[in-house]
């Protein structure tokens, strides 16, 4: 069978590749973030213009000048996502090869002490249920899209039924949470269903959390740059690893297929820490110094 060389696009197959994305059961910050990738890619390439191989390339090799190879990877993520459903697998580029990390840059990350300044700060500000957020997915390691798991019949069970991303697990909640959740219900006269929602009865959004992190983030004193959903569940993975040393158990709570994703999680917290694993004893120069003193003596 011949296979397509050349390809035609458009803008106007996106709102069906939107359906596609969610047929797939991606997630809805998923699926804005591939549909908004495509569109950068038809900006570089043109609409309704013969599409090549080379073209294809050249692109890619335009987002490795102009970002980082993370990033740049996650868009070519999209883009191969685009070509697989228009059924032009042959048009897909690999992705930039990257060396797994072996430790984290430490101004990234969300200390305990930036934890506790943000809960505290939360309720002395009287954001009760931002507090209560914060706690849950720091105590259980949840992804944010699965707060909407944490239900008050959960409560009463002490575990959380998670379906996401196609898979399904049970979150133990730990029995402090379970107290203080209960406890923020009858206050606020929550009594079945979801618990993190607005005065309207909605759930909360990512961007909502968001913002409001991020201003108890300069309430708080805290880098805001480090203040952001994911990290609270970073924290957790931290926290627990650091504890326990048990990676598969980890991976499980977590919600990951592979332990290798759960590897990163897990990474030396600083370069300063990962360079000192590093001291084997075998740089010799200050033992033959020191061994010279002692000769001389």
């Amino acid at each position: 069978m011949n296979k397509r060389k050349n390809l035609t696009i458009s803008k106007e197959m996106l709102p069906a590749y939107r359906e596609y994305l969610q047929d797939e059961e991606r997630s809805r910050a998923t699926v804005e973030k591939y549909l908004r990738d495509v569109r950068v890619f038809l900006e570089y390439v043109g609409e309704n213009q013969v599409l090549g191989k080379e073209r294809i390339r050249e692109y890619k090799e335009g987002l490795r000048e102009r970002y980082k190879i993370s990033s740049a990877n996650s868009m070519l993520a999209a883009v191969n996502s685009f070509f697989e459903y228009l059924g032009c697998e042959e048009c897909k580029v690999k992705l930039f090869k990257i060396q797994r990390v072996q430790f984290s840059e430490k101004e990234r990350e969300l200390t305990e002490k930036d934890y506790e300044r943000l809960v505290h700060t939360a309720e002395r500000k009287g954001d009760i249920r931002m507090s209560m957020l914060l706690q849950t997915i720091g105590s259980t390691g949840i992804r944010i899209s699965e707060l909407r798991f944490i239900t008050v019949e959960a409560l009463e069970t002490g575990r959380a039924e998670i379906y996401n991303k196609g898979k399904s697990r049970v979150a133990l909640l730990p029995v402090e949470l379970v107290k203080v959740l209960k406890r923020y219900c009858r206050k606020v006269g929550i009594k079945s269903g979801n618990i993190f929602i607005t005065r309207n009865g909605k759930l909360m959004d990512r961007s909502n959390i968001s913002k409001r992190m991020k201003l108890l983030g300069r309430e708080a004193g805290v880098d805001t740059a480090k203040v952001f959903p994911h990290n609270l569940r970073h924290l957790f993975a931290c926290c627990y690893y650091e504890q326990k040393k048990d990676l598969v158990r980890l991976a499980d709570f977590l919600g990951h297929s592979s332990v290798e994703t759960t590897r990163r999680y897990t990474m030396v917290s600083s370069k300063e820490a990962y360079q000192k694993q590093l001291e084997l004893g075998l740089v010799l120069d200050n033992k033959i110094e020191k061994l010279q003193e002692k000769l001389v003596l």
